[in-house]
């Protein structure tokens, strides 16, 4: 799906320094991978290159196939990716929700029936249908952030690019969009690239890209990237807090495995300590 080779990025010819070092990732189609780093680390930056928002200053993006820096395919690409940012309301442009969900097939072209069905689809594929004649400005943060990505999801875009949707949400609705992100991988195979602070987050994620000083550092399945929690912290990263729980466990002498990930691994395990 998204193919990156010795990927690199600077946003002005007179810095010194890339923004974006020698990146070689790549994103199977229907895969979920979650990108990590701190701030300034070139992970937003990195997302930008998957729908073409920015090119390539050395290396190449290529998206299904088609490198990113093809203008005659600009179309192609942004069809096959949607971008959802940090905060929904830069992307909701209506004054009903089913008419901001409606806008980018108009956009495109789409007939008017289709349309119907697209946005009747999208709304229902994120949970919202019930609120397609609200006004999206009397929404929660979660509720928008869900509109945001129906938007998207009426273009049938093969991959949702999100950068950091959940940094403006409380806690409920974290685990609203979070659960929409499962949902729309695991049921309708979209592929998801999810740029996160949360650590709990990224758990869902088959894959986690640890990005650091504008390189990619760490490259694996969240249960090995997770356990290695010295390495990860080195990064100035935490880990879930369940595996931050282990890991002091293990310091103190006690047998615990050291990937785990969730609450209930974390019973399983303390729970046969204590047998």
């Amino acid at each position: 799906m998204i193919k990156t080779e010795n990927l690199t990025f600077k946003y002005h010819s007179e810095q010194t320094e890339d923004i974006l070092k020698d990146i070689n990732i790549g994103v199977a189609d229907g895969e979920f991978v979650a990108v990590l780093g701190h701030n300034g680390s070139g992970k937003s930056t990195l997302a930008k290159h998957f729908n073409a928002i920015l090119l390539p200053k050395g290396g190449s993006v290529a998206v299904g196939g088609i490198d990113t820096r093809d203008e005659h395919r600009l179309y192609d690409i942004r069809r096959m990716v949607g971008m959802v940012f940090q905060n929904p309301d830069n992307q909701i442009v209506a004054t009903i929700v089913e008419e901001d969900v409606a806008f980018a097939p108009e956009n495109l072209g789409v007939p008017s029936p289709e349309i119907r069905r697209l946005v009747d689809w999208a709304l229902e594929t994120v949970g919202m249908s019930d609120y397609k004649r609200h006004a999206p400005h009397l929404l929660s943060g979660g509720q928008k952030q869900r509109i945001a990505i129906a938007g998207v999801l009426a273009m049938k875009p093969k991959c949702i690019v999100l950068d950091e949707p959940t940094a403006m949400l409380d806690p409920i609705g974290r685990r609203e969009v979070v659960a929409t992100l499962k949902r729309l991988n695991k049921e309708e195979g979209i592929t998801i690239v999810l740029i996160t602070h949360n650590m709990d987050e990224a758990t869902v994620a088959d894959r986690v890209i640890v990005m650091n000083d504008g390189g990619v550092v760490m490259d694996a399945p969240p249960r090995q990237v997770f356990s290695d929690v010295e390495r990860i912290k080195s990064y100035g990263l935490d880990v879930p807090q369940v595996t931050e729980l282990m890991y002091a466990l293990r310091r103190e002498g006690i047998d615990v495995p050291a990937d785990v990930l969730t609450v209930e691994e974390a019973m399983e395990a303390l729970s046969e300590v204590s047998h």
